[in-house]
């Protein structure tokens, strides 16, 4: 039975409360069950939302490579399973550092991942931790052998990616050196959404493509434009001739020098079902837009997935100089949020009010019309603004800002870049540690594609025809 490549991804809160619960420092192997949500269609995703911890004392049997599991506590994964439509994940440590299933591993999974995939009629997983926290799963869907996971990811202040598939070795692969054909190749394992392909976004996919990513999302509603082609990469005068789609100009643009990168066009604004149900199977996220209503969509789709988000924006503010107007700062924002963490709401990069102001927008042709021709420049209308070399230093920011937590590189702890502003007139850049926010709550974390998507009534499932 074939089946889509899978990966398990698990917010950094569950990952730490796991990795205490499995190592309490006596050296026996321990257990957990995972209740998981899957995600996606092309690329499937086991989302946990909910942990089962199951008491060291209730193993009949913990040993340094060997473990009993008490049957009480699959009844009671089965029970919540059925409750939210989930899969279970079967998690135990392994204190001697194996990064591989053991023949003790192979014998019971037989036993129990069958039983509880026909108690729950979903796929069964299992999975292993070691003391670093790495991680490695495979999955039972009903006959066959145990299809390995393609990694298991979790985003916290570092991306932590634990690659699987039978050629991984039983100790666990050291990162890359950053900047090598290594790092290449743990990218191609990788896929990323980018919403908004345009002047940012547009460079953000060229360098995720020529880095190496397996897999690239592209959402944008948009057509090519003459007045845009000074700032999206690849586009032709013939494209905006033609009025071609921003996204299937730039799928094919990738395919001419990246064949083995699959490159999907979603030819839809984010804020709709489609764009949705596509951006959910990406590793990562990176939000190009310059609409609140985009960022927001773009934050809840991140924190209900469990997925990295790196926002990016820039601005020149303009102030009077005389009867004339001037340059005031010349400004870039790069923003990482994490699972769990602050959110773009929390940090005010958006609001209600804006999001209000966005929708008396658009019903409001006038109002949108103004807003559209201020566009990069505050205080200035222009059509086409010499703005490439901007967005460039912007984007570059947010694809190393990424490439940082992915095969971390810095001397200091990534945690003190959750949000980096550059101002180019001054001559100055600006960090802001994670801590320096509050995560307020206020966007559910991991509750994958629940109805109505994201929690926004509009994006309910059409109802039937009676």
């Amino acid at each position: 039975m074939t089946h889509a490549p899978a990966s398990l991804v698990i917010a950094p809160a569950h990952h730490r409360q796991l990795r205490t619960h499995l190592f309490p420092g006596d050296g026996l192997e321990a257990a957990a069950l995972l209740l998981c949500r899957r995600i996606g269609q092309s690329r499937e995703r086991y989302l946990v939302h909910d942990l089962i911890l199951v008491p060291h004392a209730a193993c009949g049997r913990r040993e340094p490579d060997a473990l009993s599991w008490p049957g009480q506590y699959a009844e009671q994964a089965v029970e919540r399973a059925d409750a939210t439509d989930s899969s279970i994940v079967a998690l135990h440590s392994h204190p001697g550092s194996l990064f591989g299933f053991s023949a003790q591993d192979d014998a019971s999974d037989k036993v129990l991942l069958p039983a509880l995939y026909h108690a729950t009629n979903r796929p069964a997983l299992s999975a292993i931790m070691l003391p670093s926290g790495a991680m490695r799963a495979r999955m039972f869907v009903g006959r066959g052998p145990f299809q390995p996971l393609e990694h298991v990811i979790s985003a916290g202040d570092d991306i932590h990616v634990w690659p699987g598939g039978a050629a991984v070795p039983p100790v666990p692969p050291t990162l890359p050196v950053t900047f090598t054909q290594g790092m290449r190749q743990s990218l191609a394992r990788l896929c990323a959404c980018v919403i908004g392909v345009s002047g940012t976004g547009s460079i953000v996919a060229e360098q995720l493509a020529r880095l190496g990513f397996g897999a690239i999302i592209l959402v944008d509603f948009d057509k090519v434009e003459a007045r845009n082609l000074d700032r999206i990469l690849n586009s032709t005068l013939t494209d905006a001739d033609q009025g071609r789609l921003k996204v299937e100009m730039f799928q094919d643009a990738i395919r001419r020098y990246n064949p083995h990168c699959q490159v999907r066009a979603v030819s839809a604004s984010i804020a709709t079902r489609e764009a949705i149900l596509a951006a959910c199977e990406a590793d990562v996220l990176f939000s190009c837009v310059d609409a609140a209503e985009g960022r927001h969509v773009a934050d809840r789709l991140a924190a209900a997935c469990a997925m990295p988000l790196f926002d990016v924006g820039v601005s020149i503010p303009t102030r009077q100089a005389g009867g004339d107007r001037a340059i005031a700062e010349v400004c870039g924002r790069i923003e990482y949020v994490q699972p769990g963490g602050s959110t773009l709401l929390d940090r005010d990069v958006y609001s209600g009010a804006t999001l209000e102001a966005e929708y008396l927008a658009r019903v409001a042709p006038g109002a949108h019309r103004r807003r559209v021709a201020e566009g990069y420049i505050k205080g200035l209308a222009e059509e086409a603004p010499a703005v490439i070399s901007l967005n460039m230093r912007a984007a570059s920011a947010t694809v190393m800002e990424f490439i940082a937590r992915a095969f971390p590189f810095r001397h200091t702890c990534n945690r003190s870049f959750a949000r980096t502003i550059f101002m180019l007139a001054d001559g100055e850049e600006e960090h802001v540690s994670e801590d320096a926010f509050a995560a307020s709550g206020a966007i559910p974390t991991c509750t994958g594609l629940q109805e109505p998507l994201l929690g926004l009534p509009a994006l309910a499932a059409p109802r039937a025809a009676a």
